[in-house]
């Protein structure tokens, strides 16, 4: 029986084959690195796009950018269960939302579906609608609700969770679950800027399949040497860790030079995966 969200790697190089029974958590697998990313191309984007009457946030910039880079790189989209590789079905991302419990902030994390076709304004959409939708006090996503069952009873949530992870170490695990869990995903990110605080290295999950995890910081002056000498430039700081097992290390830097490449403008997103493919051949 195949899981429900990624197919079966067979045909991977020897070398990434073996390593995930070498190495097989996560969380001894997982590489760290910062991305300091000059703001004022995004500040001046989001600018030109307020006056034309569109509002696009840094945080739908973020994602679009890693979106269009999972499209050159797929490997990304990959994720390691049970010491098997597999490509991922679809592009999921992960997020906290805070909302207003009775006057007290929680947290509630879910997940939005994205197209590799998505441009920077579907992406906008998705995310604004995505987080509106779940800063509803009333509201519950299907991950609230899942939790709630499972704390309905003493002993239910060690059991469920036990269950779970059993479940999805042998590919049983219902679409059901796997669609309302934000720990079965291509990507995770959180904006602590938002929290006025600064980025952070944030593990990625044993359970699930989440492979790439974001984290955003409070902007900070950063040096750059330039043929005029060092210049310092205001960057939004990126903590990123990443599963090393997915991909080669000269292939995650080739994908994060491409990120910088829409980075540095914002502009190129506007048009799809397949009309950008389209317009360089």
């Amino acid at each position: 029986m195949g899981r429900k969200d990624g197919k079966r790697v067979k045909d991977a190089d020897p070398m990434y084959t073996i390593v995930p029974y070498i190495m097989d958590k996560r969380y001894d697998a997982m590489n760290m690195i910062n991305l300091d990313i000059p703001i004022d191309p995004i500040k001046d984007y989001i600018k030109q796009k307020r006056a034309e009457g569109k509002y696009v946030s840094h945080l739908s910039v973020v994602i679009a950018t890693y979106l269009r880079t999972i499209a050159y790189f797929p490997l990304l989209n990959r994720f390691i269960v049970n010491c098997k590789i597999y490509q991922r079905k679809d592009i999921d991302c992960a997020m906290v939302v805070l909302k207003d419990e009775d006057g007290d902030m929680e947290g509630t994390m879910s997940k939005v579906r994205l197209d590799k076709e998505d441009n920077i304004f579907t992406v906008n959409d998705k995310m604004n609608s995505y987080i509106e939708k779940n800063r509803e006090a009333k509201n519950k996503n299907a991950t609230d609700k899942l939790i709630k069952k499972l704390l309905a009873f003493p002993g239910l949530a060690r059991f469920g969770v036990g269950l779970f992870k059993f479940m999805d170490k042998h590919g049983l695990l219902p679409a059901k679950i796997i669609d309302a869990s934000p720990f079965h995903t291509s990507f995770t990110i959180t904006n602590l800027a938002s929290l006025r605080t600064n980025y952070i290295y944030h593990h990625i999950y044993e359970f699930g399949t989440t492979s790439v995890f974001f984290a955003m910081g409070n902007t900070r002056e950063v040096p750059f040497k330039t043929k005029d000498g060092v210049v310092f430039k205001t960057c939004l700081p990126l903590g990123v860790v990443m599963d090393e097992r997915i991909c080669s290390g000269h292939y995650y830097a080739d994908a994060f030079r491409c990120m910088k490449r829409y980075l540095e403008n914002p502009s190129l997103l506007e048009k799809t995966f397949s009309e950008e493919v389209a317009a360089a051949t």
